[in-house]
């Protein structure tokens, strides 16, 4: 803790910040009305021209009888809104190196802290991976404090509560809860304060994702996402009002919401920025397509293991040649494929991406079947499944969903009928098996069942008044 000798307080502060180690940590001494004074600083995170004001104001209008105590000071001489009073040399530090410029005055027994904070941000525009065909085109950036302001903006509510944590014990990263105290469930708002609270690493390199694996230790264990992203702060703000959580990560353009069950990642903001029956029709249609993205190549599988029970009817799904590459290993080889195409375009300049993507077409497609790798039906099917992971929002769900079709197809091959089902079966465990935070059931409404809040999940249901 800090006291009133400036020299001690002086050194303990330096000794932690070591200023002359770091070109951008800043040391300003100054002498207000013969009273010694430093302010410390971190270059390019601090409003330059905040501070000229400041020290201008300082200059001119500091009295004697300004300078009882820290508190004094603060209240009388410091033109500013976002001020703090701190005898705490830790907390003095981190915020330091947060952006906050600090006033250490002699005479005083605690630091004066001015939140004259800026960090470098782009613009706020509509996500890439977030989008909608109405509705607002803005979205959150990389910056805390910009991201609670769009989710205060639209909830104009004093019940709407924004708790600010840290974690990490070097990267020190800002935390923000955000939730409506009359709507909230208090008991997983405590566990999850405790538990954000309770973390023990250095640092949060992986911002948003290394604080879901501090939060569920046992993440891996199950490849549906106990958590939903969004980029979409009206997304956000609707949540917090149906009395869910949203976590923001500092440095990181999404919010985490919580609790998540696969019904609220299915889930777009296209749903409620159409009339009810555009809506009900565009929501069904996603929930039919996702299921089909699962079956359907197992499914075709099965019928080519089984011809005999194939309908007339349907006999064309059947194939008329025998293949060089048996069919399991064609499906597994595409979905194989479709990834690497997908991180190669990842990491290829925008300038390449258009010809990687027909080349890459034209491989899997044309020169696979000519060389005899792959059949075309094996293609088609694979280019819907494709098509289909991007009707649901959520990568995370895309590619759990990949998991489950990859099984049912192993599965599937090994022991035909039978292993179909077992495989289904399988998947359902995994579904059910699957908790979020609060310790309920991922699939409720559905397991356990309640057929009103399932219709609310199925059919866009008219706002109320």
């Amino acid at each position: 803790m800090l006291t009133e000798s400036y020299e001690k307080n002086l050194t303990a502060i330096k000794n932690l910040l070591e200023p002359e180690k770091s070109f951008d940590l800043i040391e300003r001494k100054i002498t207000l009305n013969n009273h010694k004074a430093v302010m410390f600083f971190a270059d390019g995170l601090t409003k330059d021209e905040i501070v000229e004001k400041l020290m201008e104001f300082f200059y001119k209008n500091t009295k004697d009888s300004f300078f009882e105590s820290a508190d004094t000071f603060a209240a009388c001489c410091v033109p500013y809104i976002e001020v703090e009073t701190t005898g705490d040399e830790e907390k003095i530090t981190t915020d330091i190196l947060s952006g906050v410029c600090a006033l250490v005055v002699e005479g005083f027994d605690k630091a004066i802290l001015l939140d004259t904070r800026t960090y470098p941000q782009r613009e706020t525009s509509e996500p890439e991976n977030d989008k909608v065909l109405r509705g607002s085109k803005d979205g959150f950036v990389e910056t805390i404090v910009f991201n609670t302001a769009l989710i205060r903006r639209r909830i104009r509510d004093p019940k709407l509560r924004i708790k600010a944590l840290r974690a990490g014990t070097k990267s020190k990263t800002d935390i923000a809860v955000c939730y409506m105290e009359n709507k909230v469930d208090k008991k997983l708002l405590k566990e999850l304060i405790k538990r954000i609270e309770n973390i023990k690493t250095e640092s949060l390199t992986m911002n948003q994702q290394s604080l879901i694996e501090k939060l569920y230790p046992n993440l891996w264990l199950n490849p549906f996402p106990k958590v939903k992203h969004t980029e979409r702060p009206d997304t956000a703000a609707s949540a917090v009002i149906k009395g869910n959580i949203v976590i923001l990560v500092d440095n990181s353009p999404s919010a985490i919401l919580l609790p998540t069950s696969i019904f609220d990642l299915l889930e777009e903001a296209d749903d409620f920025y159409f009339s009810p029956v555009t809506a009900t029709y565009l929501r069904v249609a996603r929930y039919f397509i996702t299921i089909l993205s699962v079956i359907i190549t197992p499914v075709w599988l099965l019928c080519l293991q089984n011809p005999q029970y194939v309908p007339d009817a349907f006999k064309f799904l059947l194939l008329d040649e025998a293949q060089n590459v048996p069919v399991v290993f064609q499906l597994l080889i595409i979905e194989i494929g479709i990834d690497g195409l997908r991180l190669a375009s990842l990491n290829t300049p925008s300038s390449l991406t258009t010809p990687l993507s027909i080349i890459g077409a034209i491989a899997l497609s044309d020169f696979a079947v000519k060389s005899g790798w792959l059949c075309g039906e094996a293609i088609l099917y694979m280019a819907f499944v494709t098509i289909a992971n991007y009707t649901q929002p959520s990568y995370e769900l895309g590619y759990s969903l990949k998991f489950c079709r990859v099984l049912l197809l192993i599965f599937t091959a090994l022991f035909n009928l039978w292993g179909f089902i077992a495989g289904n079966i399988i998947n359902l465990i995994i579904l059910y098996s699957n908790k979020t935070i609060s310790g309920k059931s991922y699939m409720y409404p559905l397991f356990p069942f309640n057929g009103k809040e399932l219709i609310k999940k199925l059919v866009r249901i008219r706002t109320k008044d």
